[in-house]
């Protein structure tokens, strides 16, 4: 059992499942916008999240505070090396275009880390910025990306489909920020430490209003149910948030809904 929880965690921490749950959205992406599966773009992005993930998890550990490296730690630079070079290989498979974009949305997640500007702190540690910038990263890497690599024109469904990506990273980030109240940095002025936990809740829940109405305007019975079915799962994700809750509940739980979502346009 102790070797299973290991396990368990090590795929955690290395982000494997949050890489997962970003390779489930470029399927969906594939599925809304009726596009051949790609798969040098899923796989850009899977193991580009890997790396990007473990540089803005570990990179201030190691770098900045000096901790010791352990043995999982080293296991996760092995995956994250691995990632990058694939990541690299990968790279030259995409379009132009793409290519450039990615460019972008990597040196966003570098600003995200490391302070570019002389007495500044990164980004993650802008007041009331970090939540803004990881979801329009997520937004880029798992519609943007895959969407323009396709080739096909941009239409008012691309720029709908965007926006309802943003609510559904953004309302996941709020259940991660209601859980890390009691531990995030006061200036960072997150949505909880700015209007309180009970007014965050009823923010994501009036979000997913937006969410709901993106979703059925394709007029599917399919995408219809499927939405309903998201919809119901991110209320009781939001209204059982709280600060007591275990790491699971986000790292695992919280991050599952992206594949939860694909799941259900594979079996239903």
């Amino acid at each position: 059992m102790k070797l299973l929880k290991q396990i368990f965690d090590f795929y955690l921490n290395s982000s494997i499942h949050v890489a997962l749950s970003c390779y489930a959205l470029v399927w969906v992406t594939f599925h809304v916008f009726h596009l051949q599966y790609d798969e040098p773009m899923a796989l850009f992005v899977f193991f580009g999240t890997i790396v990007g993930y473990n540089f803005v998890k570990y990179d201030t550990l190691v770098r900045v505070k000096k901790k010791p490296i352990g043995n999982q730690l080293k296991i996760i630079a092995v995956l994250s090396l691995i990632s990058l070079v694939l990541v690299g290989y990968y790279f030259f498979h995409l379009k132009r275009i793409t290519q450039i974009v990615s460019v972008i949305i990597f040196a966003i997640t570098a600003l995200y880390t490391l302070p570019f500007f002389p007495n500044r702190k990164n980004a993650r540690n802008w007041a009331g910025v970090k939540i803004y910038i990881v979801a329009l990263c997520w937004v880029g890497a798992t519609l943007v990306l895959p969407y323009i690599n396709a080739e096909v024109p941009f239409t008012s469904n691309f720029f709908i489909k965007c926006i309802q990506r943003f609510v559904l990273v953004f309302v996941l980030i709020l259940v991660f920020e209601i859980l890390d109240l009691a531990n995030d940095d006061p200036h960072l002025k997150t949505v909880p430490q700015t209007i309180g936990v009970k007014r965050t809740k009823v923010l994501g829940l009036s979000l997913l209003v937006p969410f709901w109405i993106v979703g059925i305007l394709s007029f599917s019975f399919h995408d219809l149910i499927i939405n309903l079915i998201m919809v119901v799962m991110l209320m009781l994700f939001i209204l059982f948030a709280n600060s007591n809750r275990s790491k699971y509940y986000t790292s695992f739980w919280v991050e599952s809904v992206p594949i939860f979502w694909w799941l259900m346009i594979v079996f239903l």
